[in-house]
């Protein structure tokens, strides 16, 4: 049996505590059709100087869930799809403003900030089901408003955008 001294144990126990618990994902170029597209102020490409993403891509990150009340909806959602943050981190994204566009190219502006603030979503899912392009999807930038006093402001409301097609980082 082979013993290991108490200070060894605690050494590797804080080593161990302060090792990242989260998994490198790479950015493969799509093989489907792209939902999203990411540009601008980034360090991470796959397409032409771009990021793009096709659902497949979106659907292999961590997945978060959360279920709150909108302006939309009569009753509690529940969302599901990658957090912002680990997108951005994962383009190697710096700036200070996202520039977010949907398919009709309605655009809106989102401070990077919220991203590392608030677990801001890129739903993909809603109620357990593919957000259909008809309706909000297949991309949905949204906040968990329940979830914190402040993003029941009608700026965060404002800042949510369905049918997310493209993020410009300045």
């Amino acid at each position: 049996m082979i013993k290991f001294s108490r200070r060894w144990v605690v050494s590797l126990m804080v080593v161990l505590s302060l090792a990242p618990l989260s998994t490198v994902y790479a950015l493969d170029a799509p093989k489907g059709p792209v939902v999203l597209t990411i540009s601008g102020k980034m360090g991470v490409s796959n397409q032409d100087g771009k990021a793009a993403f096709d659902m497949a891509a979106l659907r292999a990150l961590p997945e978060h869930t959360f279920t709150t009340e909108t302006a939309w909806d009569k009753r509690p959602v529940k969302f599901s799809g990658p957090l912002l943050r680990d997108v951005l981190a994962l383009v190697k994204a710096s700036g200070t403003e996202l520039k977010a566009i949907a398919v009709n190219d309605y655009a809106v502006s989102v401070p990077a900030g919220d991203a590392k603030q608030f677990d801001v979503i890129l739903a993909h899912r809603m109620n357990d089901r593919d957000i259909p392009a008809r309706t909000k999807g297949p991309v949905f930038l949204v906040y968990p408003y329940s979830s914190h006093p402040v993003l029941k402001e009608k700026v965060y409301e404002e800042r949510s955008i369905w049918q997310l097609k493209a993020i410009e980082l300045k």
